[in-house]
């Protein structure tokens, strides 16, 4: 591994430390110590990369919602056809729900700090504008809009459910936003 401000993976390393440790730990336990630890860079790395915690957060939350939003794309980019858009809609859902628990708990994490911090909800309402004008290559702005929501809903409801619903139930909820 490259050593000093040569290491050009250095700040890359961090931000997925940072993520990993958010997944197991939660927020409340980030510190400069342990992120620096955990991306095995020296301490000084982190006030190099990042301002602070809130900045290293902020970029490591932004690095996750980049991610979600090419899921997003993956599936819809897809379709070609109304008939495409609600199958990508309802695999997007399974692939979300099905996917690393620690994508879930990412999410989950960002949610709660957006709901105490300002600066956080704008990151997060940045994401859903993302995913909805991705929806609405496909579909009008309002079903866009619900389709989103029931997207959120629908993976925290199937990825927590000790007996997750079918994709058939999801397919239902899809078409009944989307028959308009």
């Amino acid at each position: 591994m490259a050593t000093g401000h040569t290491d050009p993976q250095r700040r890359t390393r961090i931000l997925t430390a940072t993520l990993d440790h958010i997944a197991d730990e939660g927020v409340a336990g980030v510190s400069h110590r342990k992120i620096a630890a955990r991306a095995d860079v020296p301490l000084g790395s982190m006030t190099y990369h990042f301002t602070g915690i809130d900045d290293l957060l902020r970029e490591a939350f932004t690095q996750f919602a980049d991610h979600v939003v090419a899921v997003f794309e993956q599936h819809l980019d897809r379709a070609d056809s109304p008939e495409q858009a609600r199958q990508a809609v309802t695999g997007l859902n399974h692939t979300l729900s099905e996917g690393p628990q620690r994508d879930l708990i990412l999410a989950q994490e960002l949610y709660t700090l957006a709901a105490r911090r300002p600066e956080y909800r704008e990151l997060t309402q940045a994401w859903m504008l993302r995913s909805r004008h991705l929806l609405e290559r496909h579909f009008a702005p309002d079903t866009a809009h619900q389709l989103d929501a029931l997207i959120e809903g629908l993976t925290l409801h199937r990825a927590l459910d000790d007996a997750p619903h079918s994709g058939e139930l999801t397919r239902q909820a899809v078409n009944r936003i989307t028959a308009a």
